[in-house]
């Protein structure tokens, strides 16, 4: 790419010093490490969510949580491809099991069985069999032939819309990192649930992240979990790291002086879908790293993925759906309604959608909370939660989302999350989050989405569940709103 890595950089607009633009301190140093001041400060970006358009409302957020924060580092949580848009549906896939020959492949198998024909026997029709005559063996050959070129034609063209895509999220990739690439802020990056549906694998999509300057995702393909990789040539050439699979590795660090480690950053792929319905969990491999990971970094850990656990139920009251502000429970959760559970959450938390977790208790909560090996656990998924509380002794939190492509909050409430390590309590950080109204102000766009998508529900029965009252007028198009949600639901049945 076009940009340099450059950790010395000022402001565009010609600042006279480096104070006037908030550069990573730990860039500067060459290894993730507190300040000489005893502080360590961190940003989480919750799905960004775009397309390769992407909204110049979601790089303005960017921009001034960077400039607010001035962040060691930048965490990008999951879901910054919006896999789903259109720009990429010659590649775009529902789940991650599903090819585009699927449909096709199972119809040929249903008409081969009400035909009486089994596999075995379709494929023996395709071969030259004694007996034929010399006419039918070169007609056999020849339909071999034409379907092998037909096959390397489907190839060729695969390849080219792969490749089509690539080019697509390189270009959301480059402008979604834009603002930190200018800043000289490192970052790294985890998948969700939308990113793999553009077509691409996370493999592939870590090979496009690792061009930036200034990303710390480590080569997976080096990936030796009990051993330690150091980061060089990257924007940190002191970093070592962990690494498990693309968006699962470890990293530490380190005290003021360099020496020891104080804590550890630990990045989750936390899984997509469930076969049986939902949403899915990491993988075993992943679970078997988040085991291991508290011994390999040598200190107690966070944990940043994409998608809650079902413990995030834990900070939440169950109520009367007739409660102000309660909202329906998702899935398994969805026989009851609930509001945060204020003797577990901190001030200034809010839910406004059920927690969107897998149905499956995949046992993460217990690895974690063994021995005391990590002491929090922060997701994203869910648009419009913004909380933090107490389960057990560790702290969960969700973080809104801080695009503008995609369903979330009023657009103010769209925020980013900072959190700032004490280095005499660095297993107790401060976090808050940076909302776009109070840094930004009002949206730059004007477009309808900015109000629909605040207010038009994802999903049957939730329009009146938002955490702010509407007033007569706002509450008159939310009930509509859900009239309209409730018909096209019956039209799907």
């Amino acid at each position: 790419m076009s940009q340099h890595y450059n950790a010395d950089r000022v402001s565009p607009q010609g600042g006279e010093g480096e104070h006037d633009r908030p550069l990573s301190v730990s860039a500067r140093l060459g290894r993730l490490q507190f300040h000489y001041s005893g502080k360590f400060r961190l940003l989480q970006l919750a799905d960004v969510q775009e397309g390769p358009k992407v909204s110049s409302d979601t790089i303005r957020l960017i921009a001034a949580a960077c400039d607010a924060a001035k962040p060691d580092l930048v965490v990008f949580s999951g879901n910054q491809v919006a896999g789903y848009d259109t720009a990429y549906e010659r590649t775009f896939r529902k789940r991650r099991w599903s090819t585009p020959l699927d449909g096709i492949y199972s119809a040929g198998l249903s008409m081969g069985g009400a035909l009486g024909l089994g596999g075995a026997s379709l494929k023996r029709s395709s071969k030259i069999e004694d007996g034929q005559s010399a006419a039918d063996r070169r007609e056999l050959s020849r339909r071999e032939s034409e379907h092998q070129a037909d096959d390397r034609d489907a190839e060729r063209v695969r390849r080219q819309n792969i490749k089509h895509t690539e080019d697509l999220v390189r270009r959301t990739v480059g402008l979604i990192t834009g603002p930190l690439v200018e800043r000289g802020i490192p970052f790294v990056v985890t998948y969700g649930n939308h990113d793999f549906q553009c077509g691409l694998d996370t493999d592939q999509m870590d090979a496009i992240y690792r061009e930036v300057p200034g990303c710390l995702n480590p080569e997976a393909t080096v990936a030796h979990p009990d051993r330690v990789h150091a980061l060089i040539g990257s924007a940190l050439p002191s970093q070592t790291a962990f690494v498990c699979a693309p968006g699962t590795f470890a990293l530490p660090v380190a005290d003021c002086d360099g020496h020891g480690v104080v804590m550890g950053l630990v990045l989750v792929d936390s899984g997509d879908y469930a076969r049986a319905g939902g949403y899915g969990s990491p993988s075993a491999q992943a679970l078997d790293f988040l085991a291991a990971a508290p011994d390999l970094l040598g200190n107690r850990s966070i944990v940043f993925q994409h998608m809650p656990i079902p413990q995030f139920y834990d900070l939440l009251k169950p109520v009367p759906a007739t409660t102000a502000y309660a909202v329906q429970g998702y899935r398994s959760f969805d026989s009851r309604c609930y509001i945060l559970d204020e003797s577990r959450t901190c001030p200034g938390s809010y839910l406004g959608e059920g927690v969107s977790c897998p149905d499956e208790d995949s046992g993460e909560y217990d690895l974690l909370t063994r021995n005391r090996g990590y002491f929090a656990l922060f997701a994203g998924h869910d648009h419009r939660n913004g909380f933090v509380g107490r389960s057990g002794e560790l702290t969960l939190g969700a973080t809104p989302t801080c695009g503008f492509g995609s369903y979330g909050p009023v657009p103010g409430k769209r925020a980013a999350r900072l959190f700032e390590f004490d280095i005499r309590h660095p297993h107790h950080p401060r976090t808050q989050l940076l909302e776009f109204g109070q840094l930004v102000g009002r949206p730059g766009s004007h477009k309808v989405y900015t109000f629909a998508m605040s207010h038009v529900p994802t999903s049957t029965g939730d329009a009146v569940n938002l955490l702010r009252r509407p007033g007569f007028l706002a509450g008159g198009l939310t009930a509509l709103a859900g009239l309209i949600a409730s018909w096209g639901s019956t039209r799907r049945r």
